[in-house]
């Protein structure tokens, strides 16, 4: 799905009005069963089923807060499947409302800046559940899973979970992972997909729980491995091209240790620098073609360059400096394209100069516990998304053969650790 672009000065951007606050809308009936019309043929097409756990023990009536791991394009159409006869909100990224404003409220989304701390969210997803009566709909990891496990959740999940004082239920997805992967720029391959959907706690559950019990019962549902459920479950991945884009995510060689020069294409990943081929197979491990497998198992290849970057911070020669394109999101009516800039990120954090001299925005390292890393953003190209509630800036590679933005956002997700004494 693409965004409506518009390329403007920065100076016009800077001073075009914010966006608006506009509290939550009920999705009424009829959208709901548009909603579901919509996604039926889609969702036929993976033989989408579903698996209840409890949910006997939540009152048809009683609004909810539902979290769900976020892994494909497809995770919304399951979401209003699931709960198509109960009204429910979805909370989404403001990019989600770009040029489609009206509409997207309309089925009940609450929009928000991914990895922005604000307390507006909180408000707006309160406001649903105690006022509009209406579930919410929240994906915590606020971004797809890029190497087959969950994505660092933040702190402050269970804070809101206490807030809310409701019922929350779990709603884990399979397969929809393996079908697409982020990498995989929408090369989509054949695949059934399910969900399990569990009642998770009860309303004195929450109330009786710690933050930090009900942060380890969150942590613990989102502590998936999809390469790990492929292998054990037997699902075959026929795809010729299965392995396209996953130079994006294993973008380090673990023979020469030379990074942005692999190259995925087919069912193979080779090393363009030392020549190291391997094969991804139909159930999702890695072969070596020429030598020994050193990580037959992604995740595990994606763990390793996780520690080789908080190597390279704890020794403090990690730093990334790259000529940008740069958009900004300022309002909900397109995503605006100003110029050229330069990206910087090291020990003090990000620092995105450019638009003539006119724009500079510094990123500290505990700003947010993560940023957005996205490939193929919209259909365009691969990008590293800062920023706060006033402005989001959407960080454009200007070299995109050279696989760099998955490596910033692990070492912004590590450095964040380091300054919190995490690790």
């Amino acid at each position: 799905m693409k965004v409506k672009i518009k390329k403007i000065d920065f100076d016009k951007v800077a001073s075009l009005p914010p966006k608006k606050q506009v509290k939550p809308k009920k999705c009424r009936w009829y959208w709901r069963w548009l909603l579901n019309i919509i996604s039926f043929p889609e969702l036929a097409k993976v033989r989408f089923k579903s698996t209840k756990i409890g949910m006997e023990k939540l009152p048809k009536k009683q609004p909810c807060l539902i979290l769900m791991n976020h892994c494909s394009s497809i995770d919304l159409q399951i979401a209003a499947t699931i709960m198509g006869s109960r009204p429910v909100n979805i909370v989404c990224t403001i990019d989600s409302l770009l040029g489609k404003d009206w509409l997207m409220r309309q089925i009940g989304c609450i929009p928000t800046d991914k990895f922005v701390k604000e307390v507006q969210i909180v408000r707006d997803i309160y406001y649903a559940l105690h006022t509009l009566k209406t579930s919410v709909v929240m994906f915590p990891e606020a971004g797809y899973s890029i190497d087959g496990k969950a994505s660092l959740l933040p702190e402050s999940v269970g804070k809101l979970i206490k807030l809310l004082k409701v019922p929350v239920v779990m709603i884990t997805t399979f397969g929809a992972y393996t079908r697409d992967p982020l990498y995989s720029c929408l090369k989509i391959t054949k695949g059934d997909v399910s969900a399990q959907v569990k009642y998770l706690l009860s309303q004195e559950d929450v109330e009786a729980k710690s933050v930090q019990e009900l942060n380890q019962i969150v942590g613990k549902e989102f502590d998936f491995d999809y390469y790990n459920w492929q292998k054990e479950n037997k699902v075959a991945v026929k795809s010729k091209n299965r392995a396209y884009g996953l130079n994006k995510v294993l973008y380090k060689c673990p023979n020469c240790l030379q990074e942005g020069n692999m190259h995925a294409e087919g069912t193979t990943l080779k090393c363009l620098d030392c020549g190291k081929e391997y094969q991804l197979t139909e159930y999702g491990e890695l072969q070596a073609l020429n030598g020994q497998t050193e990580y037959s198992h992604i995740p595990d290849w994606s763990a390793w360059e996780r520690e080789q970057v908080k190597k390279e911070l704890l020794d403090g020669s990690y730093k990334v400096d790259i000529p940008v394109k740069i958009g900004i999101i300022k309002n909900t009516k397109c995503l605006y394209m100003v110029g050229n800039g330069r990206l910087v990120h090291d020990l003090n954090g990000f620092e995105l100069t450019g638009c003539d001299g006119k724009l500079h925005y510094i990123h500290t390292p505990l700003a947010t516990h993560s940023i957005v890393a996205d490939f193929f953003f919209y259909e365009t190209e691969d990008m590293v998304c800062i920023g706060d509630k006033e402005l989001l800036y959407f960080c454009y590679p200007e070299d995109q053969s050279i696989d760099i933005v998955y490596k910033m956002r692990l070492a912004h997700e590590e450095l964040y650790k380091i300054k919190k004494g995490l690790n």
